[in-house]
């Protein structure tokens, strides 16, 4: 016999619930999935409604199947893989879509609402938020409504539901907040790899392309944030050295391999160190960010490569925090070999001619390489050269036609230019590509360094010096160096270079929002052996290991088990037996006949008193005493009344 694939409505009242429980879940992925899955999703929870709605036959099995095999084909399109966060959220969110089309009974539905779980959960694998904490709680909360409206009778109203939800979850709440802190901790926190949207915006690569970019999108991502143990460097002294670019193909630059060779120049530290902590935030890459020039640092499998930039053995996908000592003041090794040397100056002959010679003929002009330096700063101090976020494209060429055709870019196309002129003149240049700048958080007393604080600055290698940092972007564009990113944006300057900045207390907003975010990292999310090794010191608990926190977990989970026993017990313990009540069933063990299911006292009267040997007075004298003890208005008259003829019996 045929399966019937019609409906009969019996959904309609619990459908919604689901719908909007799968809806709720789907919430923070939508940022992240393709639009055609966000579409296909709404487009199949509205279809079953309409299907449910009009009592209408669901889709055939047939075409479910095909359904499923083209979204998976989709997804396997899209993201080239069916493994990772990515990919499982999206195929979690359209298989969770296509059940509703085949969804028939309330079972069904309890189906879907576990789906629904799974989808929340997955959102945390991306990315522990701030709010995080409290769409977990609501998210929770909406999907136990939605599983008690399922099993919930008809004409139940969905006040009761949501009290009942809301009783669960607290419930739970303690016994969550216990297993979270006595939990013995691993040595990761648990931060998880951010999906990457693929939106170009300013940050950091290991490759630099000066003139392919026409415009530059800002980001206000938080890159990473400092926390400094004494004094904060000025804002000039804030650069945060990464990677070191030192090969150029006449339009790109690019970087050695780091793990090629682990010898690095000599760094001679001078001055007092300047100690700090970094929470560094997900880059899928191996470089480490760290104050302009570092000396330690307790970041682990990370080391110095030889042209002092510091990369790890293994991506950063998780946030990472690590402690760091740099120097302000510093010098390399002022022995450069006749191959290095020849490898810094290295320019393509047939590539930007005119740069060079420009610079050979600046040279001729200058008596010493300083002298040279200091010319072509000159140049772009006086010259009319512009800072902006929005250059023309260069094309072909692309340091002649921003020296003598456009005159506009930002950091990369003046520290390209710079370069390039050094090398053209024998004078061994490279790139650094990191931060300058970040701002002081008043709020947190940390230091925020964001992806628009991204910059390049050059480097040159001078006899007797050594290395030296030499940025071209600060002749042209001082404010940019000496007061930052937000310092420009408030007084005007920045509005011509392409930043904008938003309303003072718009700005405030932000910083107590990043502060809160701060102490989440910190506290919550960096919640790992360390802070709970002191935590549980704390709390008085000697030499803390995994076998104490786990008795003592499992010691506090069933005191708290205990208390929310006793207090349902409590909630739901029976009513108290009146003593109405009471006197009557004495009167009725006396009688010795049993009152029938659903039997009045009225009429239990009227057969006592024709099958026993108790007189109809006292019956009728008991009865009526009763009757208003029990049923009318509190009078302790006729309770006196009941008990004395009972007592006569």
């Amino acid at each position: 016999m045929a399966r019937a694939r019609g409906t009969d409505g019996s959904l309609l009242d619990s459908l919604p619930w689901t719908l909007f429980a799968l809806a709720f879940s789907l919430a923070p992925h939508v940022l992240f999935l393709p639009w055609w899955i966000t579409v296909a999703f709404f487009a199949c929870g509205l279809w079953r409604f309409v299907i449910e709605r009009r009592r209408r036959p669901i889709p055939s099995t047939w075409f479910r199947a095909l359904l499923a095999m083209l979204c998976f084909l989709g997804v396997l399109a899209t993201y080239s893989t069916i493994s990772g966060v990515g990919p499982g959220s999206a195929l979690l969110a359209i298989m969770a879509a296509l059940k509703l089309l085949e969804t028939r009974k309330r079972r069904d539905q309890f189906v879907l609402l576990f789906i629904s779980i799974f989808l929340v959960m997955s959102s945390l694998l991306r990315e522990q938020y701030l709010w995080s904490l409290p769409y977990l709680v609501v998210a929770v909360f909406l999907i136990m409504t939605a599983w008690l409206r399922i099993s919930s009778p008809t004409g139940e109203k969905a006040r009761r539901s949501f009290s009942t939800g809301g009783r669960l979850v607290m419930y739970a709440a303690p016994l969550a907040v216990a297993m979270w802190i006595f939990f013995p901790r691993i040595a990761t926190p648990f931060w998880s790899v951010p999906m990457d949207t693929g939106t170009a915006k300013s940050g950091i690569s290991d490759t630099m392309s000066p003139g392919d970019i026409s415009s530059l999108s800002m980001s206000d991502a938080v890159a990473f944030r400092v926390t400094f143990k004494g004094d904060i460097p000025e804002p000039r002294n804030r650069y945060w050295r990464g990677i070191v670019l030192t090969n150029f193909n006449g339009r790109t630059w690019t970087s050695t391999d780091p793990y090629a060779t682990r010898a690095h120049e000599q760094v001679v530290y001078e001055a007092n160190p300047v100690e700090y902590s970094i929470t560094l935030e997900p880059t899928r890459q191996i470089w480490v960010f760290a104050l302009d020039m570092p000396a330690s640092w307790t970041l682990q499998r990370t080391f110095m490569g030889p042209q002092q930039q510091l990369a790890r053995s293994v991506p950063i996908d998780q946030r990472t925090k690590y402690d760091a000592v740099s120097y302000i003041d510093f010098r390399t090794e002022v022995d450069l070999p006749r191959q290095a040397r020849n490898f810094y100056t290295s320019v393509p002959e047939s590539s930007n001619r005119r740069t060079q010679e420009l610079a050979r003929s600046m040279r001729a002009e200058a008596r010493s390489d300083v002298a040279f330096i200091d010319a072509a700063l000159k140049m772009f101090n006086e010259e009319e050269f512009y800072y902006t976020l929005e250059p023309p494209a260069l094309g072909s060429n692309p340091v002649d036609r921003f020296l003598f055709d456009s005159r506009q870019g930002f950091c990369e196309h003046y520290a390209s230019a710079f370069a390039v002129l050094m090398r053209a003149a024998g004078i061994p240049a490279r790139i650094v590509l990191g931060y300058q700048g970040g701002e002081v958080n008043p709020m947190g007393g940390h230091m925020i360094v964001r992806q628009s604080d991204a910059h390049a600055w050059t480097e040159v290698w001078l006899e007797g010096i050594g290395w030296r940092r030499v940025d071209p972007t600060a002749a042209v564009a001082p404010e940019r160096i000496e007061v930052g990113r937000s310092g420009s944006m408030f007084d005007g300057v920045a509005a011509d270079w392409g930043f904008s900045a938003p309303s003072l207390w718009v700005y405030q907003l932000q910083m107590y929002w990043d502060a809160m975010n701060a102490k989440w990292n910190e506290w919550i999310l960096g919640y790992g052996p360390e802070n709970q090794d002191k935590f549980m010191e704390w709390l008085g608990m000697d030499n803390p290991d995994w076998r104490k926190m786990m008795l003592t977990m499992i010691g506090i989970v069933i005191g708290i088990v205990l208390l929310i026993s006793l207090a349902l017990s409590l909630r739901y313990r029976p009513p108290k037996r009146d003593r109405a009540a009471m006197l009557y069933g004495k009167f009725v063990k006396k009688a010795g006949i049993v009152p029938a299911t659903g039997e009045t006292a009225t009429v239990y009267a009227s057969r006592v008193g024709d099958e026993s040997a108790i007189s109809p007075a006292n019956v009728a004298e008991i009865t009526n005493s009763y009757l208003e003890a029990r049923y009318g208005l509190p009078n302790q008259a006729s309770l006196e009344r009941l008990e004395a003829a009972v007592s006569r019996l």
